[in-house]
């Protein structure tokens, strides 16, 4: 199955959608989409969409909150870009009839989230990344000028003289096809499947940042995982994320005896950033030796069900009553801060291939996300790349990085262990999770380069096998992350070393990328 375009966009979220829609005004688009085509990390985003257009607030505000959050670490420009161009994408979302809720004078009604210092965060209930890509894909399922192209997993890049000239999928029915197009983007999302625990879809198995950096490309940032800290724990029942926005209108994090316990760590208290949290989390349940939980119980019962609905439903599937009872909650990856390497228009490193959103790394998050910036980011960024994708050729500029080369694996002797899915993600939640050693990391990218190694020798043998394409992307995603955990000697942000706790600002106040060899 052979498909020609003028441009392909790899992915179905946000930054994809929102990029294939400008792209359309030019040219003819394909999109690959991995499963059915609204399933992606967007829909499953329940906060919202963070933008500065409250009354109290402004981009200078944005970026402050932005930067804090980011520790050190962000891009300013990139900050920057996103801070003052979100609003603009924002009015357009209500313009093209996203039903954001309102609050009595019908203006956005503004929630707050996390390390955020006003209400900025517009939602839809507890539902708006779905409401998003609704709003999105009624508006490319309606342009002839898209065409999709659902269960169709993207392979590896098409390469012609060192230039990306689209890209081998393979569908559900097993079977190969091309597409070719002058210009790709890479909007595949995340890689949270790499972990054991994790609040994203079964979907987000790093396939973007696997296949970029086979074709060559730049990776960037990727020690800065961030674990969300609320996730519902209940033995046999399917981890499910709890918005922030719980905390934000009021939800307390208490231990088994109904104490708050986050101040004890954290003067910001459950408010304070994702990785602090997180942490302070970790350390409560082992000082205590049991769990802790999420709490609504001193709010209006009403309030909690009409705001979150789709939460109360989980919550009530696994036998708990959202407004009255603990919930028992703990960290689980969440968000990849680093991914590959972009200018502030979506550029690789490897020309003719463009990456927007959570594959991608601007640099705007820094060393740890603010909550509800990612959906900005795909819609600001998703866009920006749709513009320098219909413009002139011009190469791309990484300066900023310092850019190290390392070996894609160890040349492990013929033969080798393919490892089981599960043993990739049981490996990177024991070593590579929320606290991290230097013997666990050594000894986890060991173990990964020789994997990666064997399941090379196998996909050659067995280009079609499902299994074989999804724990290559998982056990090429955790060694990248692995290695650059084991490179930065310091804690910042979501990345924490318990032998090294400290920022250190002298010798690693520097974004590290990674040119890999060996692909």
């Amino acid at each position: 199955m052979d498909v020609r375009g003028d441009f392909l966009v790899i992915g179905s979220g946000i930054a994809g959608l929102r990029a294939a829609l400008s792209l359309a005004e030019t040219g003819e688009v394909v999109i690959l989409t991995k499963a059915d085509p609204r399933e992606s990390n967007t829909g499953y985003a329940q906060g919202g969409i963070a933008a500065a257009i409250g009354p109290d607030d402004s981009p200078e505000l944005h970026a402050r909150d932005t930067l804090a959050a980011g520790d050190g670490l962000c891009n300013a420009a990139a900050v920057n870009v996103l801070v003052h161009e979100g609003p603009r994408y924002v009015a357009e979302l209500l313009d093209w009839g996203a039903a954001f809720d309102r609050d009595a004078d019908r203006r956005p009604a503004l929630g707050r989230e996390g390390a955020h210092s006003v209400r900025r965060v517009l939602h839809a209930r507890d539902a708006t990344g779905r409401e998003i890509a609704r709003v999105l894909w009624t508006r490319v399922s309606s342009d002839p000028r898209i065409r999709v192209v659902d269960d169709a997993l993207a392979v590896d890049f098409t390469m012609r003289d060192g230039r990306c000239c689209g890209a081998d999928f393979a569908t559900v029915g097993e079977t190969l096809g091309t597409v070719t197009a002058e210009r790709t983007l890479l909007a595949t999302g995340g890689a949270g499947q790499v972990f054991r625990e994790t609040t994203n879809p079964a979907i987000a198995t790093g396939d973007g940042i696997a296949m970029a950096v086979r074709a060559g490309a730049v990776v960037a940032d990727l020690e800065f995982v961030q674990f969300h800290p609320t996730v519902l724990s209940v033995p046999g029942v399917p981890r499910f994320l709890l918005s922030e926005a719980l905390r934000g209108e009021g939800a307390r994090l208490i231990n088994g005896a109904g104490e708050p316990f986050v101040e004890r760590y954290e003067p910001a208290g459950d408010l304070a950033s994702r990785d602090v949290v997180s942490r302070a989390m970790v350390r409560e349940a082992e000082r205590t030796g049991g769990p802790v939980y999420l709490t609504l119980a001193h709010l209006e019962p009403e309030f909690v069900r009409s705001r979150f609905p789709m939460i109360a439903r989980a919550c009530a599937d696994a036998g708990l009553d959202l407004a009255r009872d603990p919930i028992p909650v703990s960290p689980a990856a969440h968000y990849i801060m680093g991914g590959v390497d972009t200018d502030l228009d979506g550029r690789t490193s490897v020309p003719g291939l463009f990456a927007a959103g959570e594959v991608a790394c601007t640099g705007v998050h820094g060393a740890n996300r603010l909550a509800s910036n990612s959906l900005l980011e795909g819609l600001v960024f998703g866009a920006r790349a749709a513009q320098a994708m219909t413009a002139a050729v011009r190469p791309v500029d990484l300066s900023g990085r310092e850019i190290v080369d390392a070996e894609l694996d160890a040349r492990t002797p013929v033969g080798g262990t393919v490892p089981s899915i599960d043993a990739v993600r049981d490996l990177m939640w024991r070593h590579v999770g929320v606290l991290r050693s230097q013997l666990a990391l050594e000894e986890t990218v060991a173990t990964l380069q020789s994997w990666v190694g064997a399941i090379a020798r196998q996909r050659q043998a067995h280009p079609l096998d499902s299994r074989l394409r999804c724990v290559s992307s998982l056990a090429t995603a955790g060694l990248l992350i692995a290695r650059a955990a084991l490179r930065r000697t310091e804690s910042r942000g979501a990345h924490f070393r318990t032998d090294f706790p400290s920022r250190d600002d002298l010798h690693w106040q520097k974004r590290i990328a990674e040119r890999t060899h060996g692909h």
